[in-house]
């Protein structure tokens, strides 16, 4: 029979695989011919009256607008899209060919945003996705493909006359006195001409349609890639707020006060965005889903944690390892118990202080509980968690959470003794779905309860490289790189996957 280590990949492919840009683009997106054209999105219909346009910004959108072209043929006009630097190239050497353009295409690409920063060739593009938008009439269509990571840094273009070396500064100064992202969000959105909505204003009277590829916990449509099509929930008030906050109001560009001075107080009112349609076609929660019926089309009892998963590494690594007591307890018949009680408090505990938004913990351990001992049990979650840097070492979050993980358990198994653990197969693993994880070639890792016990083995210290923040090294030297997952560029984007995969022996 295959491993938990097969099946873990296999789920975890399956699951990227459904938010890469082809499958995605061909499930949201058809054009019906004949004698009055239509776009059809998630079978909602919109008449292609003249002229079709196509605009795009992020990380996965070369890939996005490559689907959209062969879907559209003779009825796309022209494109511009905003794509990280590079990134042609990259996708050339993975021999991934189907993200690419093909020759003589209408669509043109801009590359910018060099190490994820707005600059001078991102504005290039922003400024011509913008005249292209500023051009449209009524009886014109744009498609705007969203890439939410990379979006934001792709389409810089200040309210004049803000200089970008101006914003951008601003921004930093912000950050360097802790200012949050959505802080930062709100700061950039006021002072720009196409993210809050702003792109959707120029394009008026065309209509707009978005295809949303989202990065973000929850899906808000003003805050992927800040929300250049989405009705902002923010005003110049709340910039002014955050800008006293950290007492950056005495010290602003000439530039930024003017345009502050002279921006309107309210949000646009949400009737004039009657001309867009946001529709979101990649989530985090569409790749769980896919994970789902994969890992039960395998013969596990899957149920799926939460889409939102955030919060310090360690922490959420104390999390799973309670979850995997838990479905231990109850694969070996010890569900109800001292022990189980004392796990199920402490999760409870561990939930409400990480406020994780929409997980109904007393639900989940219910329909946990009513599995029963006879299949194996699959954990799904995804999310984005932190890691604190304290030391100088080379990893990601996934690789570290995943180390943490299998130091916990560990830890839980020489206190408990004869612990459940021991009459369980168990694999843990973490991934981000861009294939990238922090610095490195991997995308996450796997671990098992006895990674611990035999790193030592091996004369490798787990706490030691923990406290470098050192995961990658750890991995790669640990039985031959075996527990890293090498996935290669994927060309998308929706946040990290994790799962727990355990049957009983």
């Amino acid at each position: 029979r295959m491993s938990l280590r097969e099946h873990a990949l296999s789920l975890f492919r399956s699951a990227v695989g459904t938010v890469c840009p082809a499958p995605m683009m061909k499930r949201a997106l058809k054009l019906q011919g004949g004698g009055c054209p239509q776009l059809l999105v998630n079978d909602q219909a919109f008449p292609v009256k003249r002229d079709l346009y196509l605009v795009g910004f992020g990380k996965a959108v070369l890939g996005m607008a490559a689907v959209a072209e062969e879907i559209l043929g003779d009825h796309l006009v022209r494109g511009i899209i905003n794509v990280p630097l590079g990134i042609q190239e990259s996708l050339q050497q993975a021999g991934m060919q189907e993200m690419l353009l093909k020759p003589h295409s209408k669509i043109q690409v801009i590359e910018g945003a060099k190490n994820n920063l707005p600059d001078a060739e991102a504005l290039k593009g922003a400024v011509a996705i913008q005249q292209l938008a500023e051009s449209l009439t009524a009886a014109d269509l744009l498609l705007v493909l969203i890439s939410g990571r990379g979006g934001s840094a792709l389409l810089p273009a200040p309210i004049p006359p803000i200089l970008l070396e101006e914003k951008e500064k601003l921004t930093k100064m912000l950050a360097s006195r802790g200012a949050a992202i959505q802080e930062l969000n709100i700061v950039r959105k006021t002072l720009s001409m196409l993210k809050g909505g702003g792109l959707a204003q120029l394009a008026y009277p065309a209509r707009v349609v978005s295809l949303i590829l989202s990065d973000v916990i929850g899906d808000p449509l003003d805050i992927i890639a800040s929300g250049p099509t989405a009705a902002s929930s923010h005003n110049v008030q709340d910039c002014l707020e955050v800008l006293a906050k950290y007492n950056l109001l005495h010290n602003l560009p000439k530039s930024v006060e003017t345009v502050l001075s002279s921006s309107p107080t309210k949000p646009t009112a949400p009737e004039n965005y009657s001309h867009v349609s946001n529709v979101i076609i990649g989530s985090n929660t569409l790749a769980l889903d896919e994970g789902k019926r994969h890992a039960e089309g395998l013969g596990y009892a899957t149920l799926v944690l939460s889409a939102a998963i955030h919060g310090e590494v360690g922490r959420v690594a104390t999390l799973y390892c309670h979850l995997i007591q838990l479905v231990c307890l109850g694969l070996t018949g010890l569900a109800e118990g001292p022990l189980s009680d004392e796990v199920r408090g402490n999760l409870l505990q561990l939930v409400a202080e990480l406020e994780i938004p929409g997980l109904d913990l007393a639900k989940f351990l219910q329909a946990l509980q009513g599995l029963g001992p006879e299949r194996p049990v699959c954990i799904l979650a995804g999310g984005e968690t932190t890691v604190q840097l304290q030391g100088s070492g080379k990893g990601g979050r996934n690789q570290e959470l995943a180390l943490r993980v299998g130091l916990g358990l560990h830890r839980a198994q020489a206190m408990e003794g004869s612990s459940p653990q021991g009459r369980c197969e168990i694999i843990f693993f973490s991934g981000g779905t861009d294939g990238q994880d922090g610095p490195t070639e991997a995308a996450g890792a796997f671990c098992t309860p006895g990674l611990v016990a035999e790193a030592l083995q091996e004369g490798l210290d787990v706490e030691a490289f923990l406290r470098n923040n050192d995961s990658y090294t750890f991995f790669s030297q640990f039985q031959g790189g075996h527990h890293l997952l090498v996935t290669g560029l994927t060309g998308t984007n929706v946040m990290d996957i994790q799962a727990i995969l355990i049957r009983a022996m």
